[in-house]
């Protein structure tokens, strides 16, 4: 069978500080080839939307899966569902991923004959019994498959990460993926799934607290494999088990493999395993992203983050004496006032680390979805991207973003304006003799992309496609959140104590 995959535009954040090569996609594709499908991959946060168009039409797909990690792609998903059937009606079209996979029945409904199916979980193991069904029929007993007629089995997980390894052949304009100034940059995952459940986060509820690993065999040769100097290690927490971490350092060192490297963790996993972490900075490991997510401790226990505010400062010590730069992470509580916002704006001049800035968001499958008492003030599927309020805000709302947007600003002149001016020519210069210009165009776009006008011109947009009204209940078991059901082979580790 012939079978388009297909990743949606880059979101508002997406258009400065990162876009990331569709690794997912690029995982589902290689176990799709394995199975003796010809396939190719559109990723349109790199490539225009008439470019999909001539290859929906030359290509002509038998099944074309869109991937959904993000609620406010949904509109355009169904958008691009809609013309893949007027140009090809018997063409199967499913939706797959991390968000869709928790608001499944929903979006069948609203995307009406255009969807034939979407896949919950882990699309790996679902793609082969998926497009056998679409050919050869038994549609309904995929796992994972959800159809206007109802549910299939429960869908399956990853026994291991170390294969397929992802079909990156797949992917054009990779030098158009980068975070921050590491470009072009590719992606890798050590290990999937996060122990630890935070409020506000739905990772835990989809892998229902599994954890897997790659072989450090498997990770060495993927990272020899790649041709990008830079790469972003995707993992929800990096090097939660030290031991694994040096064993893929070990090859890493056996191997001579010498790249940049960011990654995402934990304060309290850096300040236990922090020998590993200098290790990876031997190795390249130039940043680290640490989702602190609140000052105080009323905030942190407030979103479950099991760490107090004191180890979130420790970390930030430790990083800087490994030499690492930190980006942190804050949530923004609509509730908070201009003086809340000036308070951190302070902070983030009083310290050399990155800071961003998310607002708080209850999205399908984390416990503030069902437990958030506030009244949702939009279901647009667009506003729940971390960058709007969707709940109501203490300011006025215009006020609010003007507030949001001069705490980003502020940030962003200290690491790209005068004080910093030097630093950033260096890194503009030397990536522009490359042909790299990622980096340029965020440095020149963060006004346009964030203003307040443009963001209360976002909610005045005309609605097609909402969300489901939120039932304001807990659940009856936390279990009810889970996308997956891990068995015992593949559950959490055991929290590691404290330090």
């Amino acid at each position: 069978m012939r079978l388009l995959l297909i990743h949606p535009s880059a979101l508002m954040y997406s258009e400065i500080f990162l876009r990331l090569e569709p690794l997912g996609l690029e995982r589902v594709a290689a176990a799709a080839r394995e199975a003796g499908h010809q396939v190719r991959l559109v990723d349109l946060q790199v490539t225009r939307r008439s470019r999909l168009e001539a290859v929906v039409e030359s290509f002509a797909p038998d099944a074309v899966g869109v991937s959904l990690n993000y609620l406010a792609n949904i509109p355009e998903a169904i958008e691009i569902a809609q013309h893949v059937k007027r140009v090809l009606p018997g063409c199967f079209v499913f939706f797959g991923g991390h968000s869709v996979s928790f608001v499944a029945e929903h979006v069948l409904d609203q995307a009406g004959g255009a969807l034939d199916a979407v896949v919950r979980g882990e699309g790996e193991p679902a793609v082969r019994p998926l497009l056998e069904a679409v050919r050869d029929g038994g549609l309904a007993e995929v796992p994972g498959i959800v159809t206007r007629e109802g549910r299939g089995p429960a869908p399956r997980m990853m026994h291991g990460l170390d294969e397929p390894r992802p079909a990156r052949d797949l992917t054009a304009h990779r030098r158009r993926y980068f975070i921050g100034e590491l470009e072009p940059c590719a992606s890798i995952e050590f290990t999937r799934g996060c122990p630890w459940d935070c409020s506000f986060c739905s990772a835990w509820t989809f892998y229902g607290r599994s954890y897997r690993k790659a072989t450090p065999e498997a990770a060495a040769a993927e990272l020899a494999s790649i041709r990008e100097p830079n790469v972003f290690i995707v993992d929800d927490v990096a090097f939660i088990r030290p031991e694994h971490g040096d064993a893929i350092a070990a090859e890493l060192e056996r191997r001579r493999i010498r790249k940049q490297y960011y990654l995402e963790t934990r304060s309290d996993v850096l300040l236990r395993n922090r020998e590993v972490f200098e290790r990876w900075a031997r190795l390249g490991l130039r940043y680290m992203f640490l989702g602190m997510e609140a000052l105080d401790a009323e905030g942190l226990e407030l979103y479950r983050k099991r760490v107090d505010p004191d180890e979130n400062f420790r970390a930030l010590k430790v990083a800087r004496s490994l030499g690492i730069n930190v980006a942190v992470n804050l949530i923004v509580d609509p509730a908070w006032d201009a003086e809340r916002f000036r308070t951190v704006r302070e902070f983030a001049l009083s310290v050399p680390e990155i800071v961003h800035l998310t607002v708080m968001t209850p999205y399908p499958g984390t416990e503030i979805w069902h437990t958030e008492s506030r009244r949702l003030t939009t279901l647009d599927y667009r506003l729940f991207d971390i960058q709007h309020a969707v709940v109501p805000t203490a300011l006025p709302l215009e006020e609010f973003y003007r507030e949001l947007v001069r705490t980003q600003a502020v940030i962003n002149r200290k690491h790209l304006g005068l004080s910093n001016a030097w630093g950033a020519a260096r890194i503009l210069g030397g990536n522009l003799l490359r042909g790299r210009t990622n980096f340029a165009r965020m440095l020149f776009r963060f006004n346009s992309v964030y203003n307040p006008e443009r963001q209360i011109a976002d909610h005045a947009r005309p609605v097609h496609h909402e969300l489901p009204r939120p039932v304001h209940t807990a659940p009856a078991g936390r279990r009810e959140l889970y996308v997956h059901a891990a068995p015992a082979a593949h559950r959490r580790p055991p929290t590691p104590p404290p330090a």
